[in-house]
């Protein structure tokens, strides 16, 4: 997602930060589960507009979904980013998602040289981003809905780590991103095609913290909140709106301002942004999902809405 590369030695230097120092108290620590990139502007909006109200946060860079989750488990960061249902279910760890930031609108993608159907893929390595990500379950669901299996599933983090790996022939299938889907799609001599999924409305990330963190620092949370969901109602409303607001906060810095609209304006025809931060909606669609794809154990109907989500500071400002 428009990654670049001084933004991988940053984020390198502060996932070690993160992990060895323990913040000052009153301090958020935020750990966002990817490199920085352009799907990351949103949020940081919202936070630079919290900071400017007095709270105090701190943003660091993980390299994956399962490193941001285990910062949060190991009390050394407060917030995470993440879908992390198959992990609080098994750890029954309290802790719950509190604002969905999007949900799922990743595709598979095939070279076309090699395979042309679902079916052509059975017995083959796929590749998604990780255990329990929404990259994974989007694939195991398919391949249920088709019959066939995989021979492995192998973790490859980041959809431009694994749109190259398509790109230079190391492989043939994979599920990625909206926007590294239009960078395999624009190769000419139609090298790759995309394979038929269908609407998927589960969530891809979400933030999430302990639940004694969320009643100890409400306040905070709740300001926070409330930047999101502005600056996703602005989005909503306006595909410019992100970069408008991104360069005022000079988080612009790298970007080609016209593929960042470009982004936003096909993440949100793609009904990928929820308006009120997901709310009922959010979780019904995600244990629908991640029950039928297996990430979830169990059948959908035995899934509590209070065991992944505390939707209380969104329905206090919904009330207000």
């Amino acid at each position: 997602m428009l990654r670049r590369f001084n933004g991988l030695v940053i984020s390198l230097f502060l996932c070690c930060l993160s992990l060895s120092v323990w913040a000052e108290g009153g301090k958020i620590r935020v750990a966002l589960d990817d490199l920085p990139g352009v799907d990351m502007l949103p949020i940081l909006i919202a936070i630079e507009r919290t900071k400017a109200k007095g709270v105090d946060i701190n943003v660091s860079y993980m390299l994956s979904e399962g490193m941001a989750m285990r910062t949060i488990m190991n009390g050394q960061a407060d917030v995470g980013m993440g879908a992390p249902y198959q992990q609080v279910q098994r750890s029954k760890a309290p802790i719950r998602m509190f604002y969905q930031l999007s949900k799922l609108r990743f595709h598979p993608v095939i070279n076309a040289a090699k395979y042309q159907s679902w079916e052509a893929l059975d017995g083959i390595e796929m590749y998604a981003h990780g255990a329990g990500s929404g990259t994974e379950a989007i694939m195991n669901m398919m391949a249920k809905k088709h019959g066939i299996s995989y021979r492995k599933m192998i973790y490859l983090p980041g959809s431009g780590v694994r749109a190259n790996a398509m790109i230079n022939g190391r492989i043939h299938a994979t599920v990625v991103d909206t926007e590294r889907k239009n960078k395999l799609l624009s190769i000419p001599n139609q090298m790759f095609k995309l394979l038929p999924m269908g609407e998927i409305n589960a969530t891809d990330e979400a933030l999430y913290a302990n639940q004694a963190f969320m009643e100890s620092n409400r306040k905070e949370l709740t300001m926070l909140v409330t930047e999101l969901l502005s600056v996703w109602r602005g989005m909503i409303e306006n595909s410019q709106y992100v970069s408008q607001e991104s360069q005022k906060y000079g988080l612009l810095k790298g970007y080609d301002r016209e593929e960042v609209d470009l982004y936003y304006k096909e993440m949100v025809d793609e009904g990928a942004f929820s308006i009120d931060g997901g709310l009922e909606s959010a979780f019904k669609a995600d244990a629908d999902f991640y029950s039928f794809s297996g990430t979830l154990k169990g059948n959908k109907s035995t899934h509590e809405r209070n065991e992944y989500w505390d939707f209380s500071i969104l329905e206090s400002l919904q009330s207000q």
